[in-house]
């Protein structure tokens, strides 16, 4: 999907700073928005014309995909701006109508603007977030870690391609808990000394299950309400690796059903690089 043409960047950078716009960016909004989308050392404003100035840090950046992907997301998502959704609706139609000639667009997973293949009906479609390797070293520091999780999304692209689709979702849950697992191990102290604690207070001094991750994840600000909810549908779909599950409801899985288990790994994958510091690059 990315890295976005030069002239699609020049045409976003005028429409987030609409000059003369009811949304107009001043310089100063310009530098909290690319700090809010969790850009890595947000470049100051030089002085030069707004428009350029944006559209060069746009160019920029272009191959890193996980900035460019927030930020998209972040100027189409209602906690931007004051009057909420009727502004990041507009906002998301003139950012699609620009993205469209690219084969990609912005569109809401739970409630969140998530960034998405744009498949010939004209429909999002989701597959395992862009620059994968790169934006988990900018999370962790395990290089062994990031391999094993690297391994885990190859296999579940295979499983894809294949049409094992039940597998596919399975290796999508089996991501996402493996990559919480390991930030809270790196990153949280009281958790690596103490364990776990679980909603009866019990503490598991070195696992966690998929559901206890997501929930600890949202009370540490980490991530957002939505995408944690969402991320539970995935999670209920993994279970379905237990025989006991899988012959109780005959579950019926395709390709559509795999897309929409990726959309929410990508709503959860940017709310860590927004708020989490990042370890290199």
């Amino acid at each position: 999907m990315l890295p976005l043409d030069d002239r699609t960047a020049e045409r976003l950078a005028e429409l987030i700073v609409d000059i003369g716009g009811p949304y107009e960016r001043k310089s100063y909004e310009l530098e909290k928005l690319l700090a809010r989308a969790g850009w890595a050392n947000p470049p100051e404003y030089d002085g030069s014309p707004r428009i350029t100035w944006l559209a060069e840090q746009l160019i920029a950046r272009k191959h890193n995909h996980g900035e460019i992907e927030r930020l998209l997301c972040r100027i189409c998502d209602p906690v931007e701006y004051d009057d909420g959704r009727v502004a990041a609706e507009a906002f998301r139609a003139e950012v699609n109508a620009k993205l469209e000639a690219e084969q990609v667009v912005v569109s809401l997973v739970g409630g969140r603007p998530v960034l998405g293949e744009l498949a010939n009906d004209g429909t999002a479609h989701y597959t395992a977030p862009e620059n994968l390797e790169v934006r988990l070293r900018r999370l962790l520091r395990d290089p062994v870690a990031i391999e094993r999780l690297m391994l885990r999304v190859n296999e579940t692209r295979l499983c894809e391609q294949i049409g094992a689709h039940q597998m596919a979702i399975i290796g999508i849950g089996s991501f996402v808990e493996g990559l919480l697992h390991r930030l809270f191990l790196e990153r949280d102290s009281h958790i690596r000394e103490h364990g776990f604690k679980g909603k009866n207070g019990k503490v598991k001094p070195d696992r966690a299950n998929l559901a206890l991750l997501l929930d600890t994840a949202h009370a540490r600000d980490w991530i957002q309400l939505d995408a944690r909810d969402f991320m539970q549908t995935v999670r209920e779909y993994r279970n379905f690796v237990h025989p006991a599950a899988d012959l109780e409801q005959k579950p019926k899985f395709d390709q559509d059903t795999v897309a929409l288990c990726w959309g929410p790994v990508h709503a959860l994958l940017n709310d860590l690089e927004e708020r989490l510091d990042t370890v290199s690059g």
